[in-house]
């Protein structure tokens, strides 16, 4: 028996069916759920859908079998980018998650739009009150039964209280599913959502109803999602009554997440970790969880962050990628609850208008949040607003000059009656930091600023016209990416901009591509004008994916 190394491959098959030329090779390309042949015919490259291959010992015979085969690439469906059992246990056709952007940007209808077109969407619920994630839930529970509906539940350090009632509220609705975002360790709200109601069914397999899907950018944190929850927080459930003794048992068995989104460089809280080298670092972690833990259920990792072209998309699954998420892009979306100015806005970034700006929600910790600077001043007034909290003791001490600056262009009102209202807001929101602001200036000068930070983006979400130097926008490289790349297509204009229409072309186009680098790593000579791919309308899409 010959080793394959000494065959070669030969087409077999109808020539009057093979087609000559770019345009051809360019049309066979995009039929994606087609095998594609490319063989040489008379001395130049020929395609065709149809025949099949056959190893073969060399032969310069003429009357050898078929004729040589240059490259062969199977079909590749969009539907089958991305890991199956990721898509099996939780009901998609795509390996495609919108994230969740905060104070509810991405939406009902986006979250509603994702999961139509057979993807999962998270609702941003970070920012908002239980009674606006409440009306959410209210608005999307009509849907459970057609598709998977996701909620957004973000780490809250300087209010843990209201981390617990939203996990709370979650369990109490149903609520099955949840992106666990900003975490720089795990918490007893974290836990208690991930683990209340798991229990062993008939044949004795450990049931875990509530999903968790972690967003993460360290190493040391993807490693505590990818074990079991600490057993300090399952006895402190089960002292507090919240979980029985069966279910802390049970739970020692079980990751606090089966899946975790490896977040590179994107929009919001980030560390603006490069994706090629993050990627690989959390499935060696994955793997290493595995061997340790021996889980039942495999642990899976996706990739968010950066995440805007065909080939960044393509890139991720060929890295070995579970799903791919998007965020920054998202926002400019038609059914993203955000303004008209902020979407103009948007359209108009190019990679290099983002910057690093103190977060509201950890201020007083020094985190940071990536966001638009081109046409607003926010990244700037925020850093000099967290310079100035760490070199005076309170508000008083900075020089008058700058007292009057803040006072005129920023809180436009007297520090006085700025703190008043953020007094206000603090007495039902958490009355416990009106009580460390008593005690302490520096907290009260904190929250002052802090109420700045946090009402800019709330400027920016309904548009206020005054305000605009102030916007606060969430954005990454992502967005910059994307219109280079849909620059003179239909999806320049920000009104044909549908969350499924975007997605659809980021997938189609990702499986288009990894088809032309199978056959250029066959040898396979392709144009760069046909590797390339342009967005397409998405019915143009839906027929070239149908079967």
């Amino acid at each position: 028996m010959e080793s394959v190394n000494t065959l070669e491959r030969r087409w077999i098959g109808d020539r009057n069916a093979l087609q000559i030329g770019v345009e051809a090779l360019t049309s066979a390309l995009d039929e994606v759920v087609k095998p594609l042949f490319v063989v040489e015919d008379n001395g130049q490259p020929a395609v065709s859908h149809q025949g099949v291959m056959q190893w073969e010992p060399p032969s310069d015979h003429k009357d050898s079998v078929g004729l040589p085969l240059l490259g062969f690439a199977p079909p590749l469906s969009p539907s089958q980018l991305g890991d199956a059992g990721f898509k099996r246990d939780l009901g998609l056709k795509y390996a495609y998650v919108v994230g969740a952007m905060a104070n509810g940007i991405t939406s009902v209808e986006m979250v509603a739009a994702a999961g139509k077109a057979g993807m999962v969407g998270f609702f941003g619920a970070g920012g908002l009150s239980l009674e606006q994630i409440e009306t959410a839930i209210r608005r999307l529970q009509p849907f459970q039964n057609d598709f998977p509906i996701g909620f957004n539940l973000i780490h809250s350090p300087s209010d843990m209280a209201l981390e617990m009632k939203t996990a709370q509220l979650y369990l109490q609705n149903g609520i099955r599913l949840i992106s666990a975002s900003a975490y720089l360790g795990l918490t007893l709200p974290l836990v208690y959502y991930r683990v209340k109601g798991i229990h062993r069914s008939n044949d004795g397999t450990v049931v875990c109803p509530n999903h968790v899907i972690a967003k993460v950018s360290r190493e040391e944190v993807a490693a505590k999602f990818f074990a079991p929850p600490p057993e300090k927080f399952l006895n402190q459930l089960v002292s507090d009554r919240l979980i029985t003794d069966e279910e802390a048992a049970l739970a020692k068995q079980i990751p606090m997440a089966q899946d975790i989104t490896a977040e590179a460089d994107s929009g919001g809280h980030t560390d603006n970790r490069p994706a090629l080298s993050l990627l690989p670092t959390f499935l060696a972690l994955r793997n290493d969880a595995m061997g340790r833990y021996r889980f039942s259920a495999p642990l899976r990792v996706g990739l968010g962050g950066g995440i805007a072209t065909p080939e960044a998309a393509a890139a991720a699954f060929a890295m070995g990628a579970a799903y791919i998420l998007t965020g920054s892009i998202n926002q400019a979306a038609v059914e993203a609850d955000t303004s008209e100015s902020v979407r103009e806005m948007l359209v108009e970034a190019r990679q290099a208008d983002v910057t690093m700006a103190p977060s509201a929600d950890m201020f007083e910790l020094g985190a940071r949040v990536q966001v638009l600077k081109r046409g607003t001043m926010f990244a700037m007034r925020a850093a000099k607003l967290y310079e100035l909290y760490r070199s005076h003791s309170k508000f008083d001490e900075l020089p008058e000059k700058m007292r009057t600056m803040i006072e005129r262009n920023l809180l436009r009102s007297t520090y006085e009656e700025a703190w008043r209202q953020t007094r206000h807001f603090f007495q039902s929101r958490d009355p416990h930091q009106i009580e460390r602001a008593a005690a302490s200036p520096k907290h009260e000068m904190a929250l002052v600023f802090r109420s700045y930070l946090g009402q800019s983006s709330l400027w920016a979400k309904t548009g206020v016209p005054d305000r605009k130097i102030d916007y606060q926008i969430w954005c990454g490289p992502a967005m910059g990416a994307f219109n280079s790349w849909v620059k003179g297509s239909f999806l320049e204009d920000q009104s044909n901009r549908y969350t499924a229409v975007m997605a659809m072309n980021l997938m189609y186009g990702a499986a288009r591509l990894m088809r032309c680098q199978w056959l250029q790593s066959q040898g396979v000579v392709i144009p760069a004008e046909t590797v390339s791919f342009r967005p397409l309308q998405p019915e143009v899409i839906e027929t070239r994916i149908r079967n």
